[in-house]
């Protein structure tokens, strides 16, 4: 990817670079988050996919799960399983305050976009309930689409797609009907600014979907014309 920062902005980066150096979380080497070498280990999802899902599958048509249910978003793409660095990745980012990781991470997001194009008009990240907020500080989905959007030039729509109900992580939950239990009703939307606007939403981890579907039903129902899901990692 070029280098297009502007003079001032690589000095300040340079800066902080001697000040604080960067290791890679997968394998301790000092200079970048995430070494050449690690992402080269890095877990691609690689096509067929499940069209909505975005799971493997052979021949690339709806998987069985898929086929025998109802869906609101119109698919769901991942580049990564969710397993090794990229997990650490994630981890890091999520709850231990490393939220300079969102940088190359969304840089990732970027390149299998560019490859994988998605239709959409503005980014949305999924949205924490405030208790959770005040718990972590940051809502680790917003500092992923900004820097997307910074990438791709798509507007970022912050706060107009809300979580109203606190629910225990996902990840936590024993089945995928309890998953969909946690969000039913979670979602709404704020205002009318995405009527008509084809969006994509942006989270870190997807593990049933069923975050992802719940709030695209809300867009919908707000007036989005598609919502497709973006995720770094996907869990099987």
């Amino acid at each position: 990817m070029a280098n297009v920062l502007p003079p001032l902005t690589k000095l300040k980066k340079v800066a902080l670079d001697l000040l604080f150096p960067q290791w890679c979380i997968g394998c301790g080497r000092e200079g970048d988050y995430i070494c050449g070498s690690c992402r080269q280990t890095l877990s691609v999802i690689s096509p067929p996919v499940c069209p909505r899902c975005g799971r493997p599958q052979s021949r690339g048509m709806l998987c069985p799960e898929c086929a025998d249910s109802q869906a609101e978003i119109d698919g769901i793409r991942a580049p990564f399983f969710f397993d090794g660095v990229i997990r650490q990745a994630i981890h890091q980012l999520k709850y231990r305050n490393l939220r300079a990781l969102a940088i190359p991470l969304a840089e990732l997001l970027h390149d299998y976009l560019i490859e994988n194009p998605i239709s959409g008009g503005v980014l949305v990240p999924v949205p924490l309930h405030r208790r959770r907020y005040r718990e972590r500080g940051y809502n680790q989905s917003v500092l992923l689409a900004r820097e997307l959007g910074r990438l791709s030039s798509l507007p970022v729509a912050e706060n107009s797609l809300v979580r109203r109900s606190y629910a225990p992580p996902q990840a936590r939950s024993a089945s995928i009907s309890e998953r969909r239990d946690n969000v039913a009703n979670a979602f709404a939307c704020r205002d009318e600014r995405l009527q008509g606007k084809e969006v994509i939403l942006v989270d870190d981890v997807s593990t049933s979907g069923a975050t992802l579907n719940t709030c695209a039903g809300v867009l919908k129902s707000a007036g989005a014309e598609a919502v497709w899901g973006l995720v770094l990692a996907m869990e099987l």
